[in-house]
C-alpha cells in the first residue's frame, strides 16, 4: 500500500514539475516580450519565474530520491561482497531520510519565520520560498522510508515514470 501511494504521489509530483516548467517558460516569455516589444518590462515575471524554479527543483529532487535518479555511489558498492553491499544501501536510504526529515523541519521554521513579509513584485508571502524545501524534505523523508521497506523485504522500488 505503501509502494502504491508513494508512486502515486510521485507520479503527481512529476506533472506538478511539468507544469511548473511550462509555467516557468510563458512567466519568461511575457517578460522578454514586455522588454523587447512593449518596452515596458513585468516585473512580476522574473520573480514568478524564481520561485516557480524553487518548486520545480525541490519536487524533482524528491522524485530523483524515490526513482533512484540521484547520483549514487553504485561504482563502489559493486567492489564489496553483496552482504555488505545491501547494508551500506541501507544505510545510505537511512542517512537520506534523516536528511530529507532535517530538510523539511528546517524548511517550515524558515516559511514560517518569514511568512509576515511579502514578496514585492509577487504581493505573496516570503515563506513560500522556503515551503519546497519542507514538502520536499517530508517526501524524502518518505520515499526512503519506503525504500527502507522494500530492501528489508527484498523487493525494489518501482520508478514511478514506468
Amino acid at each position: 500500500m505503501l509502494a502504491r501511494f508513494c508512486a502515486a504521489t510521485a507520479k503527481l509530483c512529476l506533472m506538478a514539475a511539468v507544469a511548473g516548467l511550462a509555467a516557468i517558460v510563458a512567466a519568461v516569455l511575457v517578460q522578454v516580450f514586455g522588454r523587447y516589444v512593449l518596452n515596458d518590462t513585468p516585473t512580476w515575471a522574473e520573480a514568478l519565474a524564481m520561485l516557480l524554479v524553487l518548486y520545480v527543483t525541490m519536487l524533482g529532487a524528491a522524485v530523483g530520491v524515490r526513482d533512484a535518479g540521484h547520483i549514487g555511489m553504485e561504482s563502489l558498492l559493486v567492489l564489496v561482497p553483496e552482504r555488505l553491499r545491501l547494508r551500506i544501501e541501507l544505510l545510505i536510504h537511512v542517512l537520506v531520510a534523516a536528511f530529507g526529515a532535517m530538510m523539511a523541519w528546517d524548511g517550515a521554521f524558515l516559511a514560517w519565520s518569514v511568512h509576515d513579509y511579502r514578496i514585492p513584485t509577487l504581493g505573496i508571502s516570503e515563506g513560500l520560498n522556503y515551503v519546497p524545501i519542507a514538502v520536499a524534505g517530508a517526501l524524502i523523508l518518505l520515499f526512503s522510508i519506503e525504500h527502507v521497506i522494500a530492501q528489508l523485504r527484498g523487493e525494489d522500488v518501482v520508478p514511478a515514470w514506468h
